[in-house]
């Protein structure tokens, strides 16, 4: 695999947005994550909204359950990474200044570039037919549950008015049927009148 796909597989939607995460970067920039991140607290006036980002805690619970090998271990657990667009991991270069960097963001924009020429080559989809289709299969599923559902209903009536009969039943036989207590061969009952 060639440095462009690896680059490729940590971009992640965010927000609508194709980014990559501090951790990854600094690894791609050979320095810690730690400096990465004092770098641009330092230049934080390079960095806006749509540059980066940090991601909230629920992102980070979803970004980081699909690692292979979690990055929560090389992060504070008070600390939640930034995430940078392509616009922010470019900035990362001219900030952090060295040969590896430049070298490193050049490969970065050629990634994001390839995912762009991946999404754009896509078919395009009719949002609105697949709305319709999907609105369609809703209902379909509805009317399919409802018949379910009250056909059960059904069934358990009919089962509660036979359990009912069953009961009134025995209560019947256990009327006009009382046991007549026998003794067991080899045993004697006591004789009452013997007292």
């Amino acid at each position: 695999m060639n440095e462009i796909q690896i680059i490729q597989q940590k971009i992640y939607g965010i927000r609508g947005q194709r980014v990559m995460l501090d951790f990854d970067l600094a690894e791609l920039y050979q320095v810690e994550t730690r400096a990465l991140n004092q770098a641009v607290k330092r230049n934080i006036d390079r960095f806006p909204d749509d540059f980066m980002f940090r991601l909230s805690p629920t992102e980070w619970e979803v970004i980081s359950s699909q690692f292979v090998m979690t990055s929560r271990a090389k992060r504070p657990k008070s600390s939640l990474p930034l995430a940078f667009t392509e616009h922010g991991a470019l900035m990362l270069a001219s900030v952090l200044r060295s040969d590896i960097a430049v070298e490193i963001s050049i490969k970065v924009t050629r990634a994001f570039v390839a995912i762009r020429r991946m999404a754009a080559s896509l078919p395009p989809t009719n949002t609105a037919a697949d709305l319709a289709q999907l609105r369609q299969d809703f209902e379909e599923l509805k009317l399919d549950i409802e018949d379910i559902l009250a056909n059960q209903n059904e069934i358990n009536e009919d089962t509660r008015a036979q359990l009912e009969l069953i009961n009134q039943s025995l209560a019947a036989l256990q009327s006009t049927h009382r046991l007549e207590r026998r003794p067991i061969s080899g045993f004697s009952l006591p004789n009452k009148e013997k007292k």
